[in-house]
């Protein structure tokens, strides 16, 4: 197979982990599998939370570089896990570059879950968070509602291209102001579990996890940057919420 079409096929598939939520250095070591199983002994890459850079060296010397931009990211771990897979087939499957593009297009184009799925057990997690959390069972069912409203309004600014930093503030608010509104109505046990209960669906659980295995793994850079991720996500849904908090106070006298 040409090294150029290796090349591809190597970044692609560290693309494809990469935006949807992988670890960069199972990026990189994806990138050096597939090259090796192709008889590229000279090949390098770095790779960053938002993009890919690798080189191999053909057998007369020269140097071929590719750079890729990665600018979306979300959380698909099923792709992740399909692409770790191919990567470590490839040498014993005996792929044609045909199959292996086409097996790459077939990942990335796989869809996830549905809305109404998405929406109907990231609410029930909510409930249960707020359970969990220490809340009675007066305090699943606004949450509940709560985590249905987050996911709803968090899904429809995604899909209009919205910044995360500006998805997390509106949705660390729509947490406070259902809690309040809920138990105005009498509906809520303790405020503050409904509210840990439903804000638990936008803790950047993934990305801390990935700064602490990146970090562990040498890759300082993409650990420092996924952690300042992590941290930004967690000021704006305090952002959020504490401003509700704050107007309902002013308004009301407190929150009860």
């Amino acid at each position: 197979m040409d090294i150029n079409t290796i090349a591809y096929i190597a970044v692609e598939a560290g693309r494809i982990i990469l935006e949807n939520g992988g670890e960069t250095y199972r990026v990189e070591d994806t990138i050096i599998r597939i090259c090796a199983a192709f008889g590229v002994r000279h090949a390098d890459s770095f790779v960053t939370p938002t993009g890919i850079m690798m080189s191999v060296i053909d057998k007369d010397g020269k140097t071929i570089s590719i750079i890729r931009r990665i600018r979306k990211r979300t959380v698909d771990l099923e792709k992740v896990c399909r692409v770790n897979e191919l990567s470590r087939n490839i040498l014993s499957s005996s792929y044609s570059e045909e199959e292996l593009l086409q097996l790459l297009k077939d990942i990335d184009s796989t869809k996830r879950y549905g809305f109404l799925s998405t929406v109907f057990f990231s609410s029930l997690a909510a409930g249960f968070f707020s359970i969990l959390f220490g809340g009675g069972y007066r305090d699943f069912l606004p949450a509940l509602i709560s985590g249905l409203l987050i996911k709803v309004i968090s899904i429809s600014l995604s899909n209009a291209g919205i910044n995360d930093f500006f998805i997390n503030i509106v949705g660390g608010a729509t947490a406070s102001m259902a809690a309040l509104i809920l138990n105005r109505a009498g509906l809520v046990g303790n405020v503050d579990k409904v509210i840990i209960g439903s804000i638990m669906l936008l803790v950047p659980g993934l990305a801390i996890t990935n700064a602490i295995r990146d970090t562990i793994a040498g890759d300082l850079v993409a650990g420092l940057t996924r952690a300042t991720e992590a941290f930004l996500v967690a000021i704006a849904i305090a952002v959020g919420s504490g401003i509700i908090i704050k107007l309902w106070i002013s308004a009301f006298g407190g929150l009860y």
